[in-house]
């Protein structure tokens, strides 16, 4: 990684600078809680992680969170895991996503968008009441505060509304897309036993409309827990038996009522999967995502009361999660469900349009994909209101950036962030304040002790290492569901180096303090921003009864693609056919995500594993990307040596 100083893409000009809320707050904290005044955002970001208790209480008292009790000290425990944040403190999320009602009643706080591309406005006073009537509804049918609520649901007013009205009452929410198979969403949804459900009966994507009705009524059988389900009729279908009318439950006219917990109280569920095993369930609390995503939406995205907020998404994605909460900011959330390329390739663009969006959040997929359509956004759209373009989901290529500048305006912010489910937020990316430099995110983010490391735990500048964050964010999980002892919770992010979180990815540290994700360093699956384990992919492949064993690998490809063939060893007598292939595709599609059917399916001699009987992926994902074999494994770790040529020989024609 070169030291040299290029020009950058973009540059804020001063008045951008001087009145964007990062600016102003710096300004603040320096007169109440000791911040620098001078030296800019490197500054503000060195005090931020030197002095966490300072810096996140400026956080809360810039943006007025309302704690009913006060906390004792900002931060109890600072020790990963277990960092205590403002013990004694009691608050309620969704009283804070609420309190632009009280100003901008009949303004828009939801701009629901589907593939007409008409937007539909909920408003502010409509958004309250409607939370008000199912908060009051979700407690009269015995919801109590530690309960979990599970949505299987689309990207629609509903979801929104259904989490607000769970947070108020002091319930968990957790989600998953309709897109996914019933396998997929009970590997997830059995963990955390809700005790109600709201479903769609089915949805539309791609100018089609698909049914989820059989799915829903497997999910009501495989899950004992629930009390009750609550039917959305998406496609405009009667309730099933014993199901609930969301129109009755969202119809009368009531104040909510925010039920006040403890800073630490989980908020919500999400599901990051590993390569072994059931989706990691990770829990983050109300507070800790309250302060969290204040900082990043309101200090770094620039969001405030003028702005629309959309980021193409779907509720399986923690970016969904992300996006609610702009409502935190007193910004427009602009809902889009459907395909992000229906009718066209431009879709995305149109509803940026039509929706007035300021920041324009996407994946450097779509972005690449674009380019690749020659889709011209800003000769074809009116894009005059779009601030921010953001990227997230993988890291968005060095062509990205230029031909975002080029494409939609020369004057336009290019924001690649990188963050995690695991924190639900960003490590490292956008600052209103900053330089753009072509291939590199702007910053880490503030509080947030983003570093490079070697092995032996050295920090790296100019080279490439392991993502490490040595300092506790609020936003990290207080634990996983279904693991008591904590185990699986250190074991995931702290068994490299002690008390330090290493998220997975490889980065590079720049000398001039901006940073270069370079994508997985362990086998996790990510498409468009979703990971999957390749748990979830085996056991669907293998009921098949033509494979013994199968392989899947996902590998970030130069142009910003993402290669993810699926290694199949087939049954004795078993031919790889046509037929075979569509079976394949097929299963995976139904259990569990058209988004993870592989781009290949490649037949393979043998499955390479280790002595303890465990797929080796990581070694083969080195070998696919071009690494030598004597340092891509430690042959002795290996069962069967020989059938690594076979990959090796594919890297070599591959390349």
């Amino acid at each position: 990684m070169s030291t040299e100083n290029p020009q950058p893409l973009w540059q804020p000009d001063p008045q951008r600078i001087a009145r964007s809320q990062v600016t102003r707050f710096q300004a603040w904290a320096a007169e109440h809680h000791g911040a620098p005044a001078d030296g800019g955002y490197e500054a503000l970001h060195r005090w931020s992680v030197d002095e966490l208790e300072p810096f996140w209480e400026a956080v809360t008292q810039w943006f007025d969170v309302r704690f009913s009790k006060p906390y004792a000290r900002v931060l109890g425990d600072r020790s990963m895991p277990g960092a205590e944040w403002f013990p004694g403190a009691t608050l309620n999320y969704a009283e804070h996503a609420l309190r632009a009602a009280a100003t901008r009643a009949d303004e828009p706080a939801l701009l629901y968008v589907d593939e007409t591309h008409e937007p539909r406005p909920v408003t502010w006073s409509e958004l309250r009441r409607e939370v008000g009537s199912l908060a009051a509804e979700l407690r009269a049918l015995g919801l109590r505060s530690g309960d979990r609520v599970s949505g299987y649901l689309p990207n629609i007013p509903q979801a929104v509304v259904a989490l607000l009205a769970t947070a108020a009452v002091g319930a968990v929410w957790t989600s998953c897309a309709p897109d996914f198979g019933a396998r997929s969403v009970l590997d997830r949804f059995q963990q955390v036993e809700p005790v109600v459900l709201f479903t769609v009966d089915g949805y539309r994507y791609g100018g089609k409309e698909h049914d989820r009705r059989e799915t829903v009524a497997e999910l009501r059988r495989e899950l004992p827990s629930l009390r009750a389900v609550v039917h959305i009729p998406l496609l405009g279908t009667e309730a099933p038996e014993g199901a609930l009318e969301w129109d009755a439950l969202t119809s009368a006219d009531t104040d909510p009522v925010f039920e006040q917990v403890p800073f630490a109280h989980p908020l919500w569920v999400l599901y990051s999967s590993g390569t072994t095993g059931l989706p990691k369930a990770i829990v983050q609390s109300q507070g800790g995502i309250l302060v969290e995503h204040l900082k990043q939406l309101g200090l770094h995205c620039d969001l405030g009361p003028e702005d629309r907020f959309f980021w193409y998404t779907s509720t399986g994605w923690m970016m969904w999660n992300f996006l609610v909460s702009g409502l935190l900011t007193g910004s427009t959330v602009v809902l889009y469900d459907g395909s992000p390329g229906y009718p066209d390739t431009g879709a995305q663009w149109r509803v940026a349009e039509r929706t007035g969006a300021t920041l324009y959040g996407t994946s450097a997929a779509y972005v690449m994909a674009c380019r690749k359509a020659d889709v011209h956004p800003g000769r074809d759209f009116d894009l005059s209101r779009v601030q921010c373009v953001a990227t997230t989901g993988s890291p968005l290529p060095p062509d990205g950036f230029r031909w975002l500048h080029d494409e939609v305006r020369e004057d336009l912010w290019i924001a690649s962030v990188s963050g995690g489910t695991d924190v639900c937020s960003c490590f490292a990316g956008a600052v209103p304040t900053l330089p753009v430099h072509i291939g590199e995110l702007q910053a880490p983010s503030l509080g947030t002790d983003l570093q490079s490391w070697d092995p032996s735990g050295q920090p790296l500048i100019d080279e490439v290492g392991e993502l490490v964050v040595t300092n506790p964010m609020p936003s990290m999980p207080i634990r996983f569901w279904n693991d008591p002892d904590g185990s699986r919770y250190h074991d995931s992010y702290f068994d490299t180096y002690p008390g330090v979180w290493r998220h997975g990815d490889w980065i590079t540290v720049t000398s001039r303090g901006s940073v270069v994700i370079h994508g997985r360093s362990d086998s996790t699956l990510n498409r468009q921003g979703v990971r999957m384990g390749s748990a979830d992919i085996y056991e669907a492949v293998e009921r098949l009864p033509e494979i013994k064993e199968s392989l899947v690998i996902g590998i970030e490809q130069p142009d910003g693609g993402y290669w993810m063939p699926l290694f199949v060893q087939l049954a004795p007598g078993a031919v790889l056919d046509q037929a075979l292939l569509d079976r394949i595709k097929a299963t995976i599609r139904e259990n569990l995500s058209p988004r993870h059917i592989p781009d290949e399916v490649i037949e393979v001699p043998g499955v390479p594993h280790t002595l303890t009987g465990k797929r080796i992926e990581v070694p083969v994902k080195r070998l696919l990307q071009g690494t030598p074999l004597e340092k891509a494994v430690n042959p002795g770790s290996i069962d069967n040596l020989e059938l690594l040529h076979f990959y090796e020989d594919l890297a070599r024609k591959r390349a």
